[in-house]
């Protein structure tokens, strides 16, 4: 799970926030648990293992709350808006990650956002839901090929994607 806050113990490095799932419950740790500090490096945090959240932008901790979620090779990721209260531009940065790190892991994403932009990009499907109480007002499949070039948005396809979920999202409001 990657919720809103990234949730980072501040006492512990970026290392050690990152490994927190697997230092939890060693026991339980699957034989084939990922390599974190590989990991750290993939998202561009090989530099800043020994720094505290404190030390850290706040999608440089998205990515350790990522990075974390992603060790223990869970066949389902929940991620509850986990880019919210980031600025567009590392929003676009983390959207590019994200579909990096899951590509070709075998891992199926739940991702919640209340950006269609974000929906279609990261997704191959979405459900639009209506506000209360709420129910799938429409199931989009989100046709654009894999692995999603970083200038996606760019593409007629997507725009038109993009509008098929707002119009389904003004249906369901009324």
């Amino acid at each position: 799970m990657v919720p809103q806050q990234p949730g980072l113990l501040p006492w512990r490095t970026v290392l050690a926030n990152a490994r927190l799932l697997l230092d939890v419950n060693r026991a339980a740790n699957p034989a084939d648990a990922a390599d974190t500090v590989a990991l750290l490096h993939e998202v561009g945090l090989g530099e800043f293992m020994s720094a505290y959240p404190h030390e850290l932008s706040g999608g440089m901790q998205q990515r350790v709350a990522l990075v974390r979620a992603l060790t223990l090779h869970a066949p389902l990721l929940v991620m509850d808006e986990p880019f919210a209260a980031l600025d567009e531009i590392t929003r676009s940065e983390m959207r590019g990650i994200l579909n990096r790190l899951v590509e070709g892991r075998g891992v199926t994403v739940l991702f919640i956002t209340h950006s269609i932009s974000e929906a279609v990009a990261l997704s191959d499907r979405v459900l639009v839901s209506s506000p209360r109480p709420s129910r799938v007002v429409a199931d989009i499949a989100i046709d654009l090929p894999r692995p999603r070039p970083i200038d996606v948005e760019d593409e007629p396809r997507f725009v038109e994607l993009c509008s098929r979920v707002r119009h389904a999202l003004h249906r369901g409001m009324q």
